[in-house]
């Protein structure tokens, strides 16, 4: 498959869920947040592609995180928060709105 073959998959899976729908996969510590400056199809793509030099750039300028405790507390005190998402087995890739 080639880059933009899934860049098109992944443009095809993308959608939005509320807080509480994505519980139980912070439950699982499946949860990628992908911070402001960076599109959930790109993160997707390096993911799923394993291009462990992009993705840990990222992960070194806290671009793409796992959530804080404040911030999941933020969110189960707001259910109905919701999110731009992105699955890329075994993670869901989120975005705030």
């Amino acid at each position: 498959m080639t880059n933009q073959d899934l860049r098109v998959q992944l443009q095809e899976n993308l959608d939005e869920a509320e807080w509480d729908w994505l519980i139980p996969h912070a439950k699982r510590d499946a949860i990628i947040v992908v911070k402001t400056g960076l599109e959930l199809i790109e993160v997707g793509a390096a993911v799923a592609s394993d291009d462990t030099e992009k993705v840990g750039l990222w992960i070194s300028e806290a671009l793409i995180t796992k959530p804080s405790i404040e911030e999941i507390g933020e969110w189960n005190r707001h259910r109905t928060k919701r999110f731009y998402t992105l699955i890329v087995q075994p993670y869901v890739l989120v975005k705030a709105k």
